[in-house]
Formats: C-alpha cells, structure tokens, sequence
C-alpha cells in the first residue's frame, strides 16, 4: 500500500497567490503532499509550473500530485494523479502509468468508493463535504454521516482504501470526521484564504494528526 498523507493541500488559481507561491507556503508550514489543480493552462504552461513545484516538493520531501492531464507522466518529477471523472477507467489508467504512480480518484457515493478500490485506485476523494467555491459542483454533499456509513459498508466489505474527506472542510469540523474513521482531509480555501496561510495549515495539521 502506498503512502497517503493526512493532510492534503489542493492549489488552486488564485489572484493573490501563484500555484507555485500556494506550493512554496504549504511546505514552508511542514506539508507533505500537494495537489496541483490547475485546469486553466496550455501543457507548456503546466510542466513550467510543474517543474517549478517538483522542486520545491523535492528539496522538502514532499509528494506531488498532479490533478488530471495524466498524459504528462513522465514528462516531470510527478509521483501521482489525481482523477476528478468519477466514472473514470482506472483499470485503463493504472496500464497507462504503471505501478509506481500514485492514483487517486474522486467520489460522492459508496458506490463510487467500492469501484475505486476494485480498480486499483490507492485513496479515493470523498466529498463534498460542506458547500464549496473553490470547485463548483452539482454533487450532494455528504455530511458527517456519509462518511460514518461509507466507512462501516467497506469495513464490512473488507476492503482497505484511505478515505480522504474533501470540499467545503473547516478547522472546526476536522475533529468531527476523523472520528469516522476517514484516513485524513484535503483543504484549499480554509487555508489560503485565511489571515496566515502558515498557521492556518499548521492548524488544519495538528487537528489531522491528533
């Protein structure tokens, strides 16, 4: 089984801070593992900024996951991909990259989660968790009882794959979902939009790791 972080970072294209600027304040504050989402750039632009990022992850030790565009493994330092499709072919995905690649997919329903794992994924997304700007999306959201049920049904099913909660997931509510039993929680917006990104990840990261 491959290693999966507690806490994941998601950049994200914002006005006041690059996705490298996002990247270089996530580890500075002890991150392990950044997701680059960024579906707005030409390729050329995405290894630039890719590269950039790898090399900051690689001087802090730092996993780095690319979401989607799969078709550049191999072109950069990239651990691992992350897919949004919630339909998509992991069977066909996991052929095209290899063992060694981390793949992470996105899910909103039991249902999504057991695919997941028969498909080969090594962590499933599982949310939304609470209303969210930062991906728009028609998906129900979960609710602590979601991931309470999602967790018991695979349980019952033996079958091991780390829950992370993501979507909408504030300070306050960390305590909350990791006693579902959830492996960890990826944040975007409660962390960059806060008054100090730094403290704001330390945060999220001590309440991941209690």
């Amino acid at each position: 089984m491959k290693y999966i972080e507690k806490l994941q970072y998601i950049t994200h294209d914002l006005p006041h801070l690059t996705h490298i600027e996002q990247t270089q304040l996530a580890c500075e504050a002890g991150a392990k593992w950044i997701q680059y989402r960024c579906l707005s750039k030409t390729d050329e632009e995405l290894l630039a900024d890719i590269n950039a990022i790898a090399e900051i992850c690689d001087d802090w030790g730092t996993t780095l996951i690319v979401t989607d565009h799969i078709h550049l493994n191999g072109k950069a330092d990239i651990q691992g991909f992350h897919i949004e499709d919630v339909d998509a072919d992991f069977v066909a995905l996991r052929k095209m990259v290899g063992n060694d690649i981390t793949l992470g997919g996105s899910a909103n329903t039991v249902e999504n989660l057991i695919r997941l794992a028969s498909e080969g994924a090594d962590y499933a997304a599982f949310g939304p968790y609470s209303t969210t700007d930062t991906k728009p999306n028609d998906f129900p959201l979960l609710g602590i009882g979601s991931y309470s049920n999602g967790i018991s049904h695979l349980k019952d099913l033996n079958i091991e794959l780390p829950i992370i909660a993501v979507g909408g997931i504030k300070i306050g509510d960390v305590e909350d979902l990791m006693e579902t039993g959830i492996h960890g929680i990826a944040v975007s917006n409660a962390i960059y939009a806060a008054d100090d990104f730094i403290e704001a990840y330390q945060d999220f990261y001590d309440a991941v790791k209690i």
